[in-house]
C-alpha cells in the first residue's frame, strides 16, 4: 500500500477525513453571521454535506476503476484541497450578495442557506468523499483482503472525521477564526498530496500558497450599512455567533449578531430609552402591580439595554440578566455601559436557568432570539408552567415576539402557549415587527397602566407608559399551542418569512 515517494494511504485517508466534517463545522460558523445558526442552517449544512460524500464516493470508485494510480488520487486530493482553501474568500462577496438578494424578496435563513452551502462547499466535499473508494481500489492486492482494507480505511476515515469535527469545533475556530480553520485543514491535505505527485517541486506551490494566505489579516467580516455613516468598532467570533458593535453618528451604539437583520442591544450617549421594545418592558409590569419590581429576570440580556434602564428609573430593583453566550456580557461592560450594581449575569441557558434557579419574580423577560428564529423550548406551554411557578404575587412574563410586519402566526403561538398557563394574556404592538406579550395570573389592566404612569413612575417614563396603555389589546387568538414535544418555530417563522415575500396575509 505504500511505496517509495508515496503518501501512506491510511495517513491520506485520515487526514482528508478529518477535513470533510472540519469544513461542515466551519461553514455553519461562515453562515452564521449571515443566516444565523438555527437548526434549518444546521439541517441544510448536513444535508448538503450528506449528499455531497455520497456523490463522491460513487464517483471515487468510478475514477479509481478508470485511474487505478497513486497519482490520480493525489490530484484529487489536491485539487479538494486548493478548492477547501478558496471557500473563505469566495465566501464573504457571494454571502453579501446573496443576502442583498434574499432581503429584498425576504426568503429567509432556509433558501438562503441552502444556496451558499451549496456553492461554497458541496464541489470540496465531494472531491474529498471520492478519496476513501479511490484508496480502497489502491489498498487491495488480493480479493481475499478487500473486506479488511475497506474496513480499515473507512474507520480511518469515521475516525478523521471525528477528529476534525472535534478539532475545529474546540480548538480551531476558538483560536484562530473560522477563515483559517479551512486554511488549516486544506493545508494538511494538501501537504500529504503532493508527497505522491511529480515533480514535487512545482506541486509544492499549493501547499505554500495556502500557507501565505494563513499569514493575511482577517478583515471585517460585515461591512456596515453602506451610506449610513456607521462603522464597525469592534467584531468577534464567539463561541456560539458572530458580533459585532457598530457605532452611528450621532453617537449611538447597537450590538448585531450573525446575520445583522436585527438590533439585539442599543446604547444611546444622552438616555437609556431607545423608542424601541426594550422601553415596553420597563412599563408592562404595571398593567399587574402598582409598586416598582423588587426583582427581575431578562432571559436574553445581550449587552444589557433593560438592566441599564433599570439601573436609572428603578435602581433598586435586583436585575439577573440571562445570557447564554458570556462574550455578549464583556461586550455590554466595554461598550453599552453595563454597569448597574444591582446586576447579576449568569453564563447560561434561559431555560435551565429558570428551572433551577430558587428565586421569586417580579417579573419575567423573555428576549433570547437568534434572528429571526426564538429557541423553540421558550415557545411551550412547559417553559410558561416554569415561568408561573418562578412569579410572585402580581408578578408578570413578558416575551418579545419578533415577525416580519404583518405576520402574526408566531405572536398567535405564544398567545396560545402562554393562555395554557395563565389567565391573563394582552399584547402591546409596541413596533410594526415586534410585539410585546404580557401574561400573569394577576388581572392586566390598561388602566392601572394609564394611571402609574400619570402619577407614579418616575420622571421622564411617564409618557413610555401612557403610550403602552393605549396600545395594548386582547391577544389574538387562533393559534397552536406548542409544547417540548412538537415545536416547529423555524418552519413557522420560515413560511411567514415566504408569506411576507410572496404579499400573503
Amino acid at each position: 500500500m505504500v511505496k517509495d515517494g508515496m503518501p501512506p494511504l491510511p495517513l491520506l485517508v485520515f487526514v482528508v477525513g478529518t477535513g470533510s466534517l472540519g469544513a461542515e463545522i466551519a461553514a455553519v460558523r461562515l453562515l452564521a453571521p449571515y443566516f444565523g445558526a438555527s437548526t434549518v442552517v444546521w439541517a441544510n449544512t448536513i444535508g448538503v454535506v450528506l449528499v455531497s460524500l455520497s456523490v463522491g464516493y460513487w464517483l471515487g470508485g468510478r475514477w479509481a476503476d478508470r485511474h487505478p494510480h497513486m497519482r490520480g488520487l493525489c490530484l484529487l486530493a489536491l485539487g479538494a484541497a486548493v478548492l477547501l482553501a478558496l471557500v473563505p474568500f469566495a465566501a464573504d462577496p457571494l454571502l453579501d450578495l446573496a443576502v442583498a438578494a434574499l432581503d429584498s424578496i425576504a426568503a429567509g435563513a432556509f433558501f438562503g442557506s441552502l444556496a451558499a452551502v451549496l456553492v461554497l462547499v458541496a464541489v470540496p466535499i465531494l472531491l474529498l468523499g471520492a478519496v476513501s473508494p479511490w484508496a480502497v481500489r489502491l489498498g487491495v492486492e488480493r480479493v481475499e483482503d478487500a473486506g479488511r482494507v475497506a474496513g480499515r480505511l473507512y474507520a480511518l476515515s469515521t475516525a478523521g472525521s471525528l477528529f476534525g469535527t472535534l478539532a475545529s469545533a474546540l480548538v480551531l475556530i476558538p483560536l484562530v477564526g473560522t477563515r483559517r480553520t479551512f486554511l488549516v485543514f486544506a493545508l494538511a491535505i494538501a501537504l500529504i498530496a503532493v508527497v505522491g505527485l511529480r515533480p514535487v517541486r512545482r506541486y509544492a506551490l499549493a501547499p505554500a500558497a495556502i500557507a501565505v494566505l494563513m499569514a493575511l489579516p482577517v478583515g471585517t467580516l460585515k461591512a456596515a450599512t453602506e451610506g449610513s455613516g456607521s462603522r464597525v468598532i469592534y467584531e468577534t467570533d464567539t463561541q456560539s455567533q458572530y458580533a459585532r458593535v457598530v457605532a452611528r453618528p450621532d453617537g449611538s451604539r447597537a450590538l448585531e449578531l450573525n446575520e445583522g437583520q436585527a438590533q439585539h442591544s442599543i446604547y444611546e450617549p444622552d438616555g437609556v430609552l431607545t423608542g424601541d421594545v426594550w422601553d415596553g418592558h420597563l412599563v408592562l409590569p404595571f398593567l399587574a402591580r402598582e409598586r416598582p419590581p423588587a426583582r427581575v429576570a431578562i432571559l436574553g440580556n445581550a449587552a444589557g439595554t433593560t438592566s441599564r434602564a433599570y439601573e436609572k428609573f428603578f435602581p433598586r430593583t435586583r436585575v439577573d440578566g440571562v445570557e447564554i453566550d458570556p462574550e455578549l456580557s464583556e461586550i455590554g461592560r466595554r461598550f453599552f455601559d453595563m454597569s448597574n450594581p444591582r446586576l447579576r449575569i449568569y453564563d447560561e441557558d434561559a431555560r435551565p436557568f429558570l428551572r433551577r434557579i430558587d428565586a421569586r419574580y417580579d417579573v419575567i423577560s423573555v428576549d433570547a432570539y437568534r434572528q429571526p428564529y426564538i429557541p423553540f423550548y421558550l415557545t411551550t406551554s412547559e417553559f410558561f408552567e416554569t415561568a408561573r411557578e418562578k412569579l410572585g404575587p402580581g408578578g408578570v412574563v413578558i416575551v418579545n415576539a419578533g415577525h416580519p410586519e404583518g405576520q402574526d402566526e408566531l405572536e398567535r403561538v405564544l398567545s396560545a402557549s402562554m393562555g395554557e398557563v395563565f389567565p391573563h394574556v394582552v399584547r402591546d404592538p409596541i413596533e410594526p415587527t415586534n410585539t410585546l406579550l404580557v401574561a400573569s395570573e394577576t388581572p392586566l389592566s390598561r388602566e392601572r397602566l394609564r394611571r402609574v404612569s400619570a402619577r407614579g413612575l418616575p420622571k421622564g417614563l411617564e409618557q413610555t407608559g401612557l403610550g403602552a396603555a393605549a396600545r395594548v389589546d386582547g391577544p389574538l387568538l387562533g393559534g397552536e399551542a406548542y409544547s417540548d414535544d412538537r415545536a416547529p418555530v423555524e418552519w413557522l417563522i420560515d413560511k411567514s418569512i415566504v408569506n411576507y415575500a410572496a404579499g400573503g396575509d
